[in-house]
């Protein structure tokens, strides 16, 4: 596994480089700076510094040209225009591209959270900026008496969360956010203003579920199918160190043989001994779920350390997942099974001695499983479950962490488990482009080359690279 250290503060980092260079035309800043409704920052500007920074702070290397707080589509356009094939450029949404891709290096920032309105339709379909966070998609989606499948994270953007695919606690019920998508308006490399739906534009509609953000133009608004908001449980199961392997054993025929209204993931934490919990959401009410989590009790033989069940509305279901707002610095990466793990010890022990790194089993099925492998982008429809490794790191241990999840990436292909889930982009994932789009790929190229042959949307891991 090859690894490598990030750029030092102020030097452009390794994901930065682009084709399409050396750029000969320079951006007229300030003339798109009075063609703005909304704001333009560039270096040395009040709120520059802020403006730039993305989720990760292991990102703080990443010093963009400029940071166009875009309020309209026609905004976009403009930045679109006075930018392409003269800096890199990219959108950002939440800004929680895990390296930065959101936030290019001596590029122009397209920064789309001034448009976060979110709007339910009488028919139940909601129209949501494409710079809303999960947090104000949900908020507004509960005022209606509507749900939607999503993230968990609140302060992720509802962009990268649908272009890539969108999994998340109600997926087993209700499918992936993509599989909610009614169209997309974006703005092309060219600068044209398109609605790509199942009967317009069908070949961009495809890709925009699941073929990743970036890739195709800047997405400025969604209109998403929603349903009636359910009544929902919540819950968790923590279960005492050095029990993981029991419980992953478990697990695995438990999740596969459950009802689609139930998700529960299996999150294993490192140490000199793992440990491990499984946390989930059952569409319908706590005495219903409950007799679930004790079949599961019932097969790992160990009773768990601390158990929370909560009846709770779908808003509130929601924040239960949410986290922590705050930055966060970290290095992450991903793998997809294809099938149960065959070998639950050996899982476990990729984990061993590995302290501040988690291995979280997210299980598809159910819905996601529904749509075939190639009627969307996203290629991952029977896969048993996604992998996210994930370490908190430090400037100072990047490159070391980096080491260790690439180790433990190496050791679940190792054991059989490849692919990858393209929201948890990595660039040290070996043959990536296939991992994350798998037989979609050879489409999603042609796609990308028909609506951005000259490469204006390019960055490290396009599809233009792939």
């Amino acid at each position: 596994m090859v690894t490598m250290a990030r750029a030092p503060l102020f030097h452009a980092p390794r994901e930065s480089s682009t084709a399409v260079g050396p750029f000969k035309a320079k951006v007229d800043w300030d003339g798109l700076r009075r063609g703005l409704q909304g704001t333009l920052l560039r270096p040395g500007d009040p709120g520059f510094e802020d403006a730039r920074k993305l989720f990760n702070p292991l990102n703080d290397n990443h010093v963009p040209a400029a940071v166009a707080q875009c309020e309209s589509a026609e905004d976009v356009r403009a930045c679109v225009l006075a930018a392409a094939n003269r800096v890199s450029l990219a959108a950002r949404s939440g800004g929680h591209s895990y390296v930065g891709y959101s936030a290019p290096h001596r590029g122009l920032v397209l920064d789309l959270r001034r448009m976060a309105d979110v709007t339910v339709r009488d028919d139940g379909t909601a129209t949501v900026g494409a710079g809303a966070p999960l947090r104000s998609v949900y908020t507004g989606l509960s005022q209606a008496n509507r749900c939607l499948p999503g993230g968990s994270c609140f302060t992720v953007g509802i962009s990268g969360v649908t272009l890539g695919g969108g999994i998340g606690v109600l997926q087993r019920a209700f499918g992936l956010t993509c599989d909610r998508l009614v169209s997309a308006e974006l703005i092309t490399a060219d600068g044209r203003t398109l609605t790509a739906s199942a009967t317009r534009t069908p070949d961009l509609f495809w890709a925009l579920r699941g073929g990743g953000g970036g890739n195709f133009g800047i997405v400025t608004r969604f209109t998403f199918a929603t349903d009636p908001a359910p009544a929902l449980t919540v819950f968790t199961l923590a279960f005492p160190t050095g029990k993981a392997a029991e419980v992953l054993t478990a697990w695995q025929p438990w999740i596969t043989a459950a009802p689609k209204e139930l998700w529960a993931n299996f999150n294993m934490s490192g140490g000199s001994v793992p440990s491990c919990r499984v946390s989930g959401c059952f569409v319908g009410p706590s005495s219903a779920c409950s007799p679930l989590l004790d079949d599961l009790v019932a097969r790992t033989g160990v009773l768990p350390s601390r158990r929370t069940v909560q009846d709770r509305d779908y808003f509130n279901a929601m924040r239960f997942f949410a986290g922590r707002p705050d930055r966060e610095s970290f290095v992450a990466s991903s793998r997809v099974l294809s099938a149960p793990a065959s070998d639950p010890r050996a899982v476990v022990a990729l984990l061993t001695g590995r302290a501040g790194m988690s291995l979280i089993l997210d299980p598809l099925g159910g819905a996601v499983a529904e749509v075939g492998a190639q009627q969307t982008a996203f290629p991952h429809r029977t896969a048993f479950a996604t992998a996210q490794i994930y370490a908190t790191a430090t400037v100072a241990s990047e490159a070391d962490v980096t080491r260790s999840v690439g180790q433990v990436v190496a050791g679940l292909t190792d054991l059989g488990i490849g692919g990858g889930y393209v929201n948890y982009i990595d660039p040290a994932l070996p043959d990536w482009a296939r991992c994350y789009y798998g037989a979609n790929l050879e489409r999603l190229r042609s796609v990308a080359h028909d609506y951005d042959p000259n490469r204006v949307f390019d960055f490290a891991q396009s599809l233009s690279r792939a």
